[in-house]
């Protein structure tokens, strides 16, 4: 996970999309940005209590 720098004076965030990883989600809350890649295959929940962001858990399972 990558903590973003968002500008407090302006409260703008600037991201390069080609040091991006190709797949990936971005989560702000209360003023802060955190960056995360998705994993090739699985699902990835964001947890949230009383509209802010709790928890971002990755879950990886087996098909049969």
């Amino acid at each position: 996970m990558i903590e973003l720098e968002i500008n407090p004076a302006t409260m703008k965030m600037e991201l390069n999309v080609r040091e991006l990883p190709n797949s990936c989600v971005v989560v702000i809350c209360d003023g802060k940005a955190k960056l995360r890649e998705l994993p090739p295959y699985g699902e990835y929940k964001i947890i949230t209590h009383q509209g802010k962001v709790k928890r971002m858990r990755k879950e990886e399972g087996e098909e049969f």
